[in-house]
């Protein structure tokens, strides 16, 4: 049993180590206006001749910086997510949750919601 016990703290300690820095994690907005932030994107994306990509998630959400982190680490995902999407960060934090968005009808958007 105390190996056991032993065993789980080194292993919850060693996750605690490895973790990203959140502090330095900006991406989200809370003070956007999501709707016109949406509406602005899919009018660039029709433009483009590209797809809208709407990743809900907040500057607390260490997975959300995890994939941003992989997207834009690996050059060849980051090319092409840029050059057939055109991204929008959602905000859903405590200060905003944006819960009026879900009214918005897009259907050419995808979402990506990374704590759902």
């Amino acid at each position: 049993m105390k190996k056991l016990i032993l065993t789980l703290l080194v292993m919850v300690g060693g996750l605690a180590a490895s973790s990203q820095d959140m502090t330095k994690f900006n991406l989200y907005r809370p003070e956007d206006n999501a709707k016109k932030e949406i509406e602005s994107r899919v009018k660039q994306a029709k433009e483009a001749g590209k797809h809208v990509l709407i990743q809900i998630g907040g500057n607390w959400c260490i997975w959300c910086a995890r994939f941003n982190a992989f997207v834009t680490g690996d050059k060849s995902i980051d090319s092409l997510a840029n050059a057939n999407y055109v991204v929008y960060h959602l905000n859903y934090s405590k200060e905003n949750k944006n819960t009026d968005i879900r009214k918005v009808p897009i259907s050419t958007a995808v979402w990506l919601s990374c704590f759902f």
